[in-house]
């Protein structure tokens, strides 16, 4: 007779390990994800600083209305130009750096 409930306790705690190991999940490392994004903002702005200084480098270009966004090597040029040779010399001065990957150039011409 003490063998069979030693079996069946034996069981049940089997049983019990089993069941409660199914639902265990790893945590995920915050630790690692805000170091990954705080690293990500940090690019991001470091490309963003280096097309504005390219920018201010462009003969000929008022970058004073001129806003630059980067975002993983994607750089997006808002604000507005005098004129549409500005908008356009922006955008190449942008594709010149080092790091962009492409180009968003939504910048308008003023109305005078």
């Amino acid at each position: 007779m003490k063998t069979v409930g030693f079996l069946k306790t034996l069981g049940s705690v089997v049983a019990m390990v089993v069941a409660c190991s199914v639902y265990a999940q790893n945590a995920p490392d915050t630790a690692s994800a805000a170091a990954a994004v705080k690293s990500g903002k940090a690019a991001n702005h470091e490309l963003g600083r280096k097309v504005r200084h390219a920018l201010t480098k462009t003969q000929g270009l008022d970058v004073s209305h001129i806003a630059v966004r980067a975002r993983g090597g994607a750089v997006t040029l808002t604000g507005t130009v005098p004129d549409q040779g500005q908008a356009e010399k922006a955008g190449e001065a942008a594709k010149g750096v080092e790091g962009v990957t492409s180009v968003t150039n939504k910048l308008t011409t003023k109305q005078q």
